[in-house]
């Protein structure tokens, strides 16, 4: 069996292109030599011949199979320390790894695309990217998505199932594991080709792009969970802190400049309000247009001294600044100038401080893309202060939301996606027949923390179905997200909101 999987795994390779027909037989030997066999026996080999090869749909499907058969024989024959998740994934990469080129071989091929297009650079890294199965296809697919239909547009909403439980036996050794420094973080570049352990995951078949923007030394990637299409990431070639600043303005656009068709964006740079790794300059971008980007301008503004820049508040459920320029250094400039005056602002009316006790509390979540001829920087204001009511964070969601939304608000929120946590998929599923079946939510340990929400949205719908219940909570759902995101805007979404945004932009303006 082990053997039919090693030419069903060599097949895939050859289907995806991940090898050329003349690596098959080094592939072979390769994959021989890893589960410490000495040959494919030639009756196996001669019979596989006859089997019709596969094209890129097929290999897709059957990767998840193949690699199945070979981790179990794998498990069977003690090349794994233990058959759980975390020892599987650490093996499998390897697999895949002697699957892909060196990082020369792939960076030349990007950049010999790129001369041509950065469309076609980009869709052979990404695609490279899924078929050596650092992005695992069918574990994504297992995601939940669907859109909610808002006042502010369409909202994208995902149930995150593609990052495993780990087992607990991994978990217990991961914590007894001798601790290391190499690498430093999930990010840093040292990740290429590093064969991991039972703390830090294996990346054999993990390959990075150098770019260098604004004349400093960054490289892109993919993320392995891909929230959206083609969801990069792109990361300082040191192993520094985030840092909001005007560099960061320039490094945004000069990234939108040489692959035009991605946006990009930063988390950020404060505790609360920033991404869930703050130890390592880092921006998300990729080829997707959110609900944000596509919102309208809801009042126009002028910056004195920067007629020449297109100026409006988007109408947004968090505070969105939106510049548009076709000079980058006069977007660069006008950006810093607005950060700069929001890093010191406070107004106690809107209950916008900009320290307490020494600590800092404004910073901006800045994205960039490009429309046309003109760039375009949206500047989302953010606060991360907090308070014995909000221990969490007063512009974070509120404890009345955290039965769907807990965790920090970040990039990929901010512009119009929810992350919500697999629990939700076996709650949303038992929440379904207990409102079906008019059973008491208050009764029920796992879902009493809906009862408020359900017992609120229940009367706008005369007649709920099985026909109809997912739609309702899907959109139901969808709402809660909008209301998360008003959550942590600085300036609500009312009169005195509004009122305390302009007091800003005058500010801006002194």
């Amino acid at each position: 069996m082990v053997q039919e999987s090693i030419l069903a795994l060599t097949d895939y390779a050859e289907a995806t292109g991940l090898i050329e027909p003349e690596d098959r037989r080094y592939t072979i030997n390769r994959l021989l030599e890893l589960f410490a066999l000495d040959e494919i026996e030639e009756e196996i080999e001669s019979s596989w011949a006859d089997r019709p090869k596969m094209d890129q749909q097929q290999a897709e499907d059957a990767l998840e199979g193949i690699l199945k058969d070979l981790l179990d024989y794998a498990c069977e024959h003690e090349l794994i320390e233990e058959n759980s998740v975390v020892y599987r994934d650490l093996f499998d990469t390897k697999i895949m790894g002697l699957l892909v080129e060196r990082p020369s071989d792939v960076r030349k091929k990007f950049y010999r695309l790129y001369e041509k297009n950065p469309v076609d650079a980009t869709d052979y890294f990404y695609k490279l990217s899924r078929d050596s199965d650092y992005i695992r296809r069918y574990r994504v697919k297992k995601d939940l998505k669907w859109t909610a239909d808002t006042e502010y547009g369409d909202l994208d909403i995902t149930i995150n199932l593609s990052k495993p439980e780990k087992d607990p036996k991994a978990i217990a050794a991961a914590k007894l594991a001798k601790q290391s420094g190499y690498p430093k973080c999930l990010l840093c570049k040292e990740n290429e080709g590093y064969a991991g352990r039972i703390n830090h995951p294996a990346r054999q078949n993990h390959r990075i792009i150098p770019v260098t923007i604004n004349h400093s030394d960054w490289f892109m990637q993919y993320s392995p969970y891909v929230y959206y299409n083609e969801h990069c990431i792109v990361f300082n070639a040191k192993h520094t802190p985030m840092k909001i600043e005007r560099a960061t303005f320039g490094k945004l656009l000069d990234f939108v400049k040489q692959f035009p068709h991605y946006f990009v964006g930063s988390n950020a740079d404060l505790p609360i309000v920033g991404g869930s790794i703050l130890s390592h300059d880092h921006f998300q971008g990729g080829h997707y247009e959110f609900a944000m980007a596509k919102a309208p301008i809801e009042k126009e503004v002028t910056f004195a001294g920067f007629e020449d820049i297109k100026a409006g508040i988007v109408k947004w459920p968090m505070s969105v600044i939106r510049l548009s320029g076709a000079d980058t250094d006069r977007l660069i400039e006008l950006a810093d100038k607005i950060l700069t005056c929001w890093r010191g602002y406070t107004d106690e009316q809107s209950f916008v401080y900009a320290e307490t006790d020494g600590e800092p509390h404004n910073t901006i979540t800045p994205i960039a893309r490009k429309r046309g001829d003109a760039f375009e920087l949206d500047l989302v204001l953010r606060n991360n202060i907090t308070t014995a009511e909000h221990p969490l964070g007063v512009y974070h969601p509120h404890a009345k939301l955290h039965h769907i939304k807990k965790e920090n608000i970040g990039l990929i929120e901010v512009m119009g996606l929810a992350v919500l946590p697999a629990r939700l998929k076996d709650e949303m599923a038992a929440l379904k027949e207990a409102v079906l079946n008019g059973d008491d939510l208050r009764s029920n340990p796992a879902l009493e923390k809906h009862a408020d929400w359900v017992e609120e949205f229940l009367p706008k719908y005369e007649n709920i179905t099985p026909d109809n219940i997912d739609d309702i909570l899907h959109k139901e759902i969808g709402l809660v997200f909008c209301e998360v995101l008003k959550d942590a805007g600085v300036y609500k979404c009312d009169e005195a909101g509004r009122a305390g945004f302009a007091r800003f932009i005058d500010a801006v303006n002194q």
